[in-house]
């Protein structure tokens, strides 16, 4: 059995895909690379994988369907993974490679321990184009370093300290036993990726150590503010999937229970704070609409989201001066901590 699979999500991504392969090789026959060529029609994704996995037969495989979305080919990553553990990395996206083998060495020790783990949790680099200093986001302070814990080691999460696609390995059984099932033809599905799990999650382990690089620079990218807002129909989607997928009030593991609804304050912000930028009365009515959903599916977690979280209070002020403030704010965490 592979120590790690790691899935590689392409769609038209012939111009970097070959730097986050090659980042991943180091591990040699210890890792399992997925490469899934989502229906690209504009270049040689499909051509580049193939030619991969035939160079390394042994590790890569390569995999073609027709047009699903990232979440499509993330599910296909996880329905043909053989490894104990599972990785999503971008095309676009790297890793390092001395972090890598660091990984593995953890994860391979952990198995002739006989130790298994739910969730392995690293750093991420914001590594954006142009910025001098790249942000590096951590978990120092919050999880336990370097053993095995539970959710009631943990220590609350700061605002911009959740953890995301970039910064989780789970165990590949717990993915397919889970039920998770990401939607197609639908972005931002990442975010269910790294919710939908967490009840599942017992045993956890933190290193501290800079692993993935979340590249953000392109015009096209997702994650660019001005697609994000063209494309806010897809971000409330993705909320109210999160929101419906389960009731928090009955987990009764009270810091896995306060990091999920952190989790949530923060994706409704996310949306709430797109619609003030867009301004119009139509993204604003939208706002207001799904505050309402939230509200006739689960009064009691509306109510905790709205009114006792400092977030959800702060994009739920109404007047003008309110809606500027929340964008001075989010200009301000935006600017220091580089996403977007």
């Amino acid at each position: 059995m592979k120590v790690l699979s790691v899935v590689i999500p392409c769609f038209n991504s012939a111009n970097y895909m070959s730097k986050c392969i090659e980042s991943l090789l180091v591990a040699k026959d210890d890792i399992e690379i997925i490469i899934v060529d989502d229906g690209s029609k504009k270049d040689n994704t499909k051509e580049i994988a193939e030619n991969y996995a035939a160079k390394y037969p042994s590790i890569i495989k390569a995999i073609s369907k027709e047009n699903g979305g990232h979440g499509s080919a993330v599910n296909v990553g996880i329905e043909n993974a053989k490894g104990k553990y599972f990785k999503v990395v971008d095309s676009d996206d790297w890793v390092d490679k001395n972090s890598l083998l660091k990984i593995i060495k953890l994860l391979k020790n952990l198995i002739i321990e006989n130790q298994e783990i739910d969730m392995l949790i690293s750093n991420f680099i914001y590594d954006k184009v142009d910025a001098k200093k790249k942000k590096i986001m951590h978990y120092k302070g919050l999880l336990p370093e370097n053993k095995i814990f539970t959710w009631n080691e943990t220590k609350k999460f700061k605002i911009a300290q959740y953890i995301l696609m970039h910064s989780v390995i789970y165990r590949t059984d717990l993915l397919k036993k889970c039920g998770l099932k990401l939607p197609e033809h639908t972005f931002y599905v990442d975010n269910i990726y790294v919710y939908y799990p967490l009840v599942y999650v017992q045993k956890m382990y933190y290193l501290d150590i800079n692993f993935y690089h979340y590249f953000i620079g392109r015009e096209d990218q997702s994650v660019n503010e001005t697609v994000m807002i063209s494309r806010i129909d897809q971000q409330i989607k993705v909320n109210k999937i999160l929101f419906d997928s389960y009731d928090l009030q009955k987990i009764n593991e009270k810091c896995l229970r306060r990091y999920m609804y952190k989790f949530l304050s923060i994706v409704n912000s996310v949306s709430c704070v797109l619609l003030i930028k867009e301004g119009s009365e139509e993204k604003l009515n939208m706002k207001k609409e799904l505050w309402k959903y939230m509200k006739s599916k689960n009064k009691k977690m509306y109510i905790k989201l709205k009114y006792f979280s400092i977030l959800g209070v702060t994009v739920n002020l109404r007047s003008i001066f309110g809606r500027k403030l929340v964008l001075i704010v989010y200009e301000f965490i935006r600017k220091k901590f580089g996403f977007n």
